[in-house]
């Protein structure tokens, strides 16, 4: 997560008294009530091949959400209808500032798509996708079919972006070449970056990317907004970014949001190159044009090569600044030599300790209305 919070950092922001109030605000945050673990878990389970067809259509709903997207602002609408589930955006939780084009907003609504392909062959469907090429709606039709069980299927529940630092460890080459010929979508490219040199690159355009965003008062209020600094943050949105999940403390909202909003932005730049050097590499998801398909199918992609990992026990997040940051994008595709392709996303990879997981909206929040 950006604007990670040091333990040592709050020490150093707080008084006497002000430690005596996190003293306090701690022992609220680990009373019995606050059980963000159990909820965490409860939000990851669907429902069996055996299941009534209402409850089945809500289960791939559920798996669905489970998908990776923007601030975990978790951006998007089911409709469940007879034959078919429809994935509508919530323009809503649109993130204004760091995704103006809604681009970032429709990967994520593909890396849902993914995971409700993933589940319907599972559950005993067979999909097949309109994506949103005349209306603003991914339509994934489902026929009867003999459940098809996938190993992938189990690590929907078990993924996550994990936005610490990593062991530094390489990725074993039978393992990277299983990730380099992946099965991709229609237009969607992955270009892995593992030398010292390309790192390097990547690097230098992670910094000033940063370095711009937190310099961005509209970007770091809208980051802010979507922090969720202790558990009882977490447990009244179920959104969000929850600060242990980046290995930060659970602090108040006020100490919290005085550290980010007060966190130097070279700083911030310097922690994130960090994290990219701790990593065994990078992927870089393109696509072969511009457009709301073009993003679903990078989503569909990043989803299913996120899956992949998960299976082999690598850790992975995300890293988009030089993508979000228009005359750095750019560049970045002239650097990487790119060519035509479009950079989509930044993935970064590696070995690391699992980290507490964010929070999923309950589905009949994220139902559409019959």
């Amino acid at each position: 997560m950006r604007g990670a919070i040091r333990r040592q950092d709050v020490l150093k922001l707080v008084s006497v008294g002000g430690i005596a109030a996190l003293s306090a605000h701690a022992l609220h945050e680990y009373v019995p009530w606050v059980d963000y673990d159990g909820q965490a878990a409860t939000s990851r389970k669907g429902s069996s091949p055996n299941a009534p067809a209402p409850l089945k259509m809500q289960g791939l709903v559920r798996y669905a959400t489970l998908a990776a997207n923007g601030h975990n602002a978790q951006p998007w609408k089911f409709e469940t209808l007879a034959d078919a589930i429809e994935i509508h955006p919530d323009c809503s939780r649109r993130l204004v500032a760091a995704d103006p084009s809604d681009r970032e907003l429709w990967i994520s609504l593909g890396c849902a798509l993914e995971n409700l392909v993933v589940a319907a062959r599972a559950m005993g469907y067979e999909p097949a996708i309109t994506y949103p090429d005349a209306n603003d709606v991914i339509r994934v039709s489902l026929s009867p079919a003999t459940p098809r069980w996938s190993a992938t299927f189990d690590a929907i529940p078990r993924r996550q972006s994990t936005r610490s630092e990593y062991d530094g460890k390489a990725v074993a080459a039978g393992q990277l070449h299983q990730l380099r010929t992946m099965p991709l979508e229609e237009g969607i490219a992955i270009h892995t970056v593992v030398d010292r040199n390309g790192v390097s690159t990547l690097a230098g355009y992670i910094y000033e990317a940063t370095l711009r965003q937190y310099s961005n008062p509209p970007f770091l209020a809208e980051l802010i907004r979507w922090l969720r600094f202790d558990k009882k943050e977490a447990l009244a949105s179920f959104d969000g970014l929850f600060s242990p999940c980046a290995g930060s403390p659970a602090v108040p909202r006020w100490l919290g949001r005085l550290f980010v909003s007060g966190a130097k932005p070279e700083n911030l730049a310097a922690a994130d190159v960090r994290k990219l050097e701790s990593s065994a590499g990078a992927i870089v998801i393109t696509s072969a044009a511009e457009g709301k398909s073009d993003w679903v199918r990078a989503g569909q992609v990043c989803q299913r090569l996120t899956l992949t990992m998960t299976l082999a026990n690598i850790k992975s997040a995300y890293l988009n600044q030089p993508i979000e940051v228009p005359p750095l994008r750019s560049q970045l595709r002239s650097s990487l030599g790119l060519d035509a392709a479009y950079p989509q996303l930044l993935v970064r990879f590696g070995y690391a300790n699992a980290m507490p997981r964010p929070l999923r909206r309950p589905v009949e929040q994220v139902l559409m209305p019959s």
